[in-house]
């Protein structure tokens, strides 16, 4: 606004100096408007513009001398068309008398009526008052030569006792970005005008931005300090109402409430100084102090803000924006901020940043430079932080033993590939408790790094359920699609608690010790595990298998072979172990084993098989022998001969454990099968032995089927 206002207080002057030259020949009752044609050179000496003026120019003399004028046009400059650049209803300037007698000239009162400014910047950039602010004034050449003390010197010194605009209008064009803004019912007063000091300043408009089709009705009170150069100036208790209607503002209506204790703006210095600044718009409060230094050249500017409690998710609805479906709805209810700022043309740094979240509280430093192409570091300290609260609403499911990285990035829907490309990140955060896809961390340190589409995340948990972790994740969004690697390990993990808190239930319980390298290739969460490669490995030890009792299995095989009836088990159904350990390679999301080894008391297991992530289908075989005796310093362990086999099957929400039968049908072990057909001829077993043989595999059954001969009559009773 500081152009438009030079702009309407140069035109004040001009009818100062308008009055003055009337003043030289009220003594000789002169008609002012034989001075029309001198008037107009002046004007076109000074400005290159032409001044029409339709009206005349009249002359009262009580209560104050005054001179009156019609309706005045200045015309555009070259190339900005045809409508006037400044047009005026009518003024009246009035002078008082008596300081008349000592040859000095006291501006009583200025009102300018119907006052239209018409401003553009055209296509190439160039305004249509650059002319104006540049051009060096001529000095006016007249028949009757003003007093000496009448110079642009000398009127400096001179007082107008107030300025009034009634009705004015400021039309704004911008043609390079097609944004026009109009000013209008623009109405001004003031008390006594003098440089250098204090003025009070009322201040009323209505702003019509087309383009966003709203509307603000704003009111300014302020004290005004300004200098002959126009180049510094100071306000002090400044107040701004202003009250926005539209269709895009919360509740068609928002009023927003500004006070600035002091403010000071020098040119020549380049300087700036606000201090005491509130502001308030409907729930958001913040008040700051600042200052800033080179503003024309390279602006610069430091100070601190802060921001009082709000509550963010209110806020989006007043503006009507659509908020996430969040698993807490009352997530986002409460944010408050503080931070000491620079800023400068081209970047923004925030030191001693504290932002308090609902129950987070966030402290560090940020800074973005080059906000074309952002630039983004930071150093971040959190307390505590439940991200789970702000995800959409989940139902735990039955998934397969997760890590930290798996769980964040089962959080994603998709790799948002085209934001990823554009980021330049370079930041450490640390959180000192956290909670994602349901999995408690606590001591979590990362460093991320994101430049020219690629990320790369090192992260480590010191305490993830009483063990740690340690992850690198590199994701490459320079190609299409998108490559994903990650290299994981945890150490001394309880697993039973880490897998109920993210699956809701756990199936496995110990200290576990595992290791994965993984790579795939996808946008998507199906993408990513059907190209999923690599390798992993772990070992359980001191724990046991929820909900499946291997000692279960073993006393059907050995009630089977000795024509027992099985042993009664409590519903607790688990199977201690001393240990477990696999590896297995990941192949487009299929993972094999071939060497699972697992230890009991009283039972050594081994296991090969499969697992497919993409359709959650298991299919494992457990090969279990009872142990006879310990081993002894000078014996190794003696098993029993027969195998028991466990086949593994269902999915990984639903797994099935079946005892594989056929093992069982040994020559060793005809008799005693022969024992327990010979108990199954009532019609009633009968019909358990069918019921079990249907549940068979098919391969189960062929095995079957080639001991039939050895078997002979055998058979014959079953089939």
């Amino acid at each position: 606004m500081r152009k438009p206002l030079k702009i309407i207080l140069s035109i004040v002057a001009g009818l100062v100096l308008l009055v003055m030259l009337a003043v030289g020949v009220v003594v000789f009752f002169v008609d002012p408007n034989t001075f029309k044609p001198e008037i107009i050179t002046a004007v076109k000496n000074n400005t290159g513009r032409d001044l029409v003026i339709e009206g005349d120019l009249k002359l009262a003399f009580f209560p104050t001398l005054s001179i009156n004028t019609g309706k005045m046009l200045l015309n555009n400059v070259q190339g900005f068309g045809p409508q006037a650049f400044a047009s005026l209803e009518e003024s009246r300037i009035s002078v008082e008398l008596l300081p008349l007698l000592s040859k000095r000239i006291e501006v009583s009162g200025v009102v300018l009526t119907g006052l239209t400014l018409n401003l553009v910047k055209n296509q190439q950039g160039v305004k249509n008052w650059a002319d104006l602010i540049a051009r060096k004034a001529v000095p006016i050449a007249t028949s009757i030569p003003p007093p000496q003390q009448l110079t642009p010197t000398a009127l400096s010194t001179f007082a107008i006792s107030g300025v009034t605009l009634v009705n004015a209008q400021i039309n704004w064009q911008n043609l390079q970005t097609g944004k026009n803004l109009l000013f209008k019912e623009l109405n001004l007063t003031t008390d006594k005008v003098s440089f250098n000091q204090p003025i009070a300043v009322d201040l009323a408009f209505v702003a019509d931005n087309t383009n966003a089709k709203s509307s603000a009705t704003i009111k300014l009170n302020t004290t005004l300090t300004i200098n002959e150069q126009f180049d510094t100036l100071a306000l002090s208790h400044s107040n701004l109402q202003a009250t926005t209607v539209g269709e895009n503002i919360p509740n068609k209506s928002l009023t927003t409430l500004l006070t600035i204790a002091d403010s000071a703006v020098s040119l020549p210095q380049q300087t700036l100084k606000v201090t005491g600044l509130q502001l308030k718009s409907g729930d958001l409060s913040l008040t700051a102090d600042l200052s800033g230094e080179h503003i024309k050249d390279n602006p610069a500017l430091q100070g601190t803000v802060n921001v009082a409690a709000f509550s963010p998710a209110k806020l989006m609805k007043d503006f009507a924006i659509t908020a996430p479906v969040m698993r807490d709805a009352n997530a986002l209810n409460k944010l408050v901020m503080s931070a000491n700022f620079t800023a400068e043309k081209n970047s923004l740094d925030l030191q001693n940043l504290i932002i308090n979240l609902d129950e987070t509280t966030i402290k560090g430093t940020t800074s973005v430079k080059n906000f074309a192409t952002p630039a983004i570091t930071f150093n971040l300290a959190i307390d505590t932080l439940d991200v789970d609260r702000y995800l959409p609403p989940v139902e735990k499911t039955q998934k397969p033993i997760t890590s930290p990285t798996i769980a964040l990035m089962a959080g994603a829907k998709s790799i948002p590939v085209e934001t990823l490309r554009k980021l330049n990140i370079d930041g450490n955060l640390t959180v000192a408790k956290l909670k994602i896809n349901d999995l408690n961390l606590q001591d979590v340190q990362q460093h991320l790094t994101t430049k020219d589409g690629l990320v790369t995340s090192t992260q480590t948990v010191k305490q993830f359920y009483q063990g740690e972790y340690t992850g690198n994740l590199v994701v490459d969004v320079r190609h299409t699609p998108t490559v994903l690697a990650i290299d994981e390990k945890l150490s001394h993990v309880q697993v039973e608690p880490l897998l109920q808190d993210f699956r809701g239930k756990a199936t496995l319980r110990g200290t576990l010790d595992a290791a994965s390298q993984l790579q795939a290739k996808g946008n998507t969460g199906a993408e990513l595990k059907s190209s999923l490669n690599g390798f992993l490995k772990f070992v359980c030890k001191d724990g046991a298998v929820l909900g499946f009792s291997l000692q279960k299995m073993v006393d059907k095989g050995k009630a089977m072979l000795k024509g027992t009836d099985v042993a009664v088990h409590d519903d607790n159904e688990q199977t201690p172990f001393v240990e477990i350990s696999a590896t297995a390679v990941v192949n487009n999301g299929l993972i094999t084993n071939h060497d699972l080894l697992g230890r009991t008391n009283k039972v050594r297991v081994t296991g090969n098989g499969t697992a497919n992530l993409i359709t959650e289908q298991l299919d494992y075989k457990l090969t279990t022998l009872l142990l006879k005796e310990k081993a002894t310093p000078t014996e190794a362990e003696q098993f029993h001969e027969t195998p028991m086999i466990i086949a593994v099957g269902g999915t990984f929400s639903k797994p099935t454990y079946t005892l594989d039968l056929a093992a069982l049908l040994t020559e060793k072990n005809k008799a005693k099968v022969e024992n327990i057909l010979n108990k199954v001829k009532t019609e009633e077993n009968k019909a358990k032995v069918e019921q079990a043989l249907d549940n068979l595999k098919p391969e189960q059954k062929e095995k079957l089927q080639k001991l039939a001969p050895k078997l002979g009559k055998l058979f014959k009773k079953l089939f």
